[in-house]
């Protein structure tokens, strides 16, 4: 069964994204209590890029509680050929990349869904990453945003790892908390953004990141 991102992009909030945001919400607010700081940071309309800390497997659920809007964000390409999973996938705004490679189309993907004025969720870091620090990180988002007008937007998402470590089935009650930071606009010279620009943005990015990040993990102490 071959997974095509194109038939997969709906921004409409499905009777299915509905049901199931719903009943995320209320299981993540009984064994999370997630607070929010700085949610009116986050653009109502207009292209936005969310770029949250990646520390656990279910960081990208605590993404439901920043905005109203519905977001996208990509997932492997394995998981959309598992029956009911794969559907509630593209429900939930999930459309397919294949790790470990260039996947030119799941980029087009997200290049497409920011060009429409939508957001999109892209966790800068790559991969789960462990300590407070935040490495290097690649030039994708910085990249798609200034093929967009994207705003990219840090989020730290603190307490995660222990609420699900990695090796972890299932989560624990933990009290979670998500600092959204500064949105941040890389710099374009008519019209177009120097690849010193956008390194810089994500450097930029980089710095703003590990900054909400110390602060949703300081947060509760």
């Amino acid at each position: 069964m071959s997974v095509s991102t194109a038939a997969r992009v709906d921004t409409r909030k499905t009777l299915g994204y509905r049901a199931f945001h719903t009943l995320l919400h209320i299981i993540w607010i009984a064994l999370f209590r997630p607070r929010v700081i700085g949610r009116e940071k986050i653009p109502e309309t207009g292209p936005i890029l969310l770029a949250p800390i990646h520390r656990s497997n279910i960081d990208f659920a605590f993404i439901l509680f920043l905005t109203k809007r519905k977001t996208f964000f990509m997932g492997k390409d394995s998981l959309f050929r598992i029956p009911i999973l794969g559907s509630l996938c593209t429900a939930m705004g999930a459309f397919p990349v294949k790790r470990g490679t260039a996947d030119r189309e799941s980029l087009e993907t997200a290049q497409r869904i920011l060009e429409a004025g939508e957001g999109l969720v892209l966790f800068p870091e790559g991969t789960r990453k462990e300590g407070m620090a935040v490495e290097t990180l690649q030039n994708g988002a910085m990249f798609l945003a200034s093929r967009t007008g994207a705003l990219v937007i840090p989020v730290g998402i603190g307490n995660t790892q222990r609420a699900m470590p990695k090796g972890a089935i299932f989560p624990r009650p933990v009290r979670v908390t998500i600092v959204i930071g500064d949105p941040i606009a890389v710099p374009m010279v008519d019209g177009r953004a120097s690849r010193a620009a956008i390194a810089e943005s994500t450097e930029h990015l980089r710095a703003s990141l590990e900054s909400v990040y110390r602060q949703s993990m300081n947060a509760d102490n």
